[in-house]
């Protein structure tokens, strides 16, 4: 199974980044996938349009966790419109590769953070 994935998937699965809930968080993202069962949630702070913390919970398979270990450090520090622009492939590239079984992980990972982002401004507008 391990050789499925390459060395930098294994080192976001077995020591993932900015992992946990985050406590009164400007914006969530829940997604999930029924196929595989794979559930994910995003949680931004932000500031001055910047995403200055990121927290992600995911309950899935190896290349779910570190899809969404990888994604929150591409956009940590990152203008809301620059993390917008995070794409399923520029996740599986910094990861080094996904099987292509595994790729609906990548697009877990943008479509949480998207609904993250959403959901901050739909917040922001409203109040």
């Amino acid at each position: 199974m391990n050789d499925m994935y390459t060395e930098k998937v294994l080192d976001h699965f077995r020591n993932p980044r900015n992992m946990g809930k985050m406590e009164n968080p400007d914006g969530i993202g829940k997604v999930g996938n029924l196929q595989c069962g794979d559930v994910m949630a995003i949680y931004i702070k932000v500031k001055d349009e910047k995403i200055f913390d990121i927290k992600f919970q995911t309950f899935g398979c190896t290349a779910a966790i570190a899809s969404s270990s990888i994604a929150t450090e591409l956009v940590k520090g990152k203008t809301l419109n620059e993390a917008l622009k995070l794409t399923r492939t520029d996740v599986a590239r910094e990861l080094g590769g996904l099987p292509a079984i595994k790729m609906h992980c990548s697009l877990l990972a943008t479509d949480a953070l998207k609904a993250a982002i959403e959901d901050y401004r739909r917040k922001k507008k409203g109040g």
